[in-house]
């Protein structure tokens, strides 16, 4: 019976590993791609501020990988049952909230790129992707890494869920059952 949360800590651990590494590379690749070209002797840099989206999705990565790096400094100093009820209801709102707000920018910014990579004819808007080839690639590869951590971040959402619902449990005879 030792054996399962120490496996289910190892396996936390392991996820939010991934989830900062995910969120560190996706916030690096969005903030520090850069390319400038000359287009009719305008000479133009192209970076993630440029469109706000993307900038919005270079905060939200920097901001969960840094999370999700204390949780992950927290699973070493601390078993997996360690922490009163405010501790894990505050982990696990923190573990929605950081889930929603990393899937929620990504999706922004992929709906924003899209149209760099397609243009818009009704409002005249030109492809960018043609021009700003190096960096519309970073920019995918960024998204591509804040999709995975926000996926990994929800399987950690239900590792919290998990550890919420245990404190309610009938089998450990914490919950108070309503009188008759």
């Amino acid at each position: 019976m030792a054996a399962a949360p120490a496996q289910a800590l190892r396996a936390e651990m392991l996820l939010r590993g991934a989830c900062v590494a995910m969120a560190a590379a996706a916030a690096l690749l969005l903030g520090f791609s850069a390319q400038t070209k000359t287009v009719l002797f305008v000479r133009k840099t192209a970076v993630a501020k440029d469109v706000q989206a993307l900038w919005v999705l270079t905060v939200a990565a920097a901001a969960a990988a840094g999370y999700h790096f204390a949780q992950l400094a927290r699973c070493f100093y601390c078993s997996a049952g360690a922490g009163g009820r405010a501790a894990v209801w505050t982990s696990f709102l923190l573990d929605k909230g950081c889930a929603y707000m990393v899937f929620a920018s990504t999706a922004a910014a992929l709906q924003a790129c899209m149209v760099a990579l397609t243009g818009v004819d009704a409002l005249q808007w030109s492809k960018l992707c043609n021009i700003y080839t190096r960096f519309c690639e970073q920019a995918a590869a960024g998204m591509l890494c804040s999709l995975l951590a926000a996926a990994g971040m929800a399987i950690l959402s239900a590792f919290s869920a998990r550890h919420l619902f245990c404190l309610y449990s009938p089998a450990t005879g914490q919950r108070r059952r309503p009188q008759p």
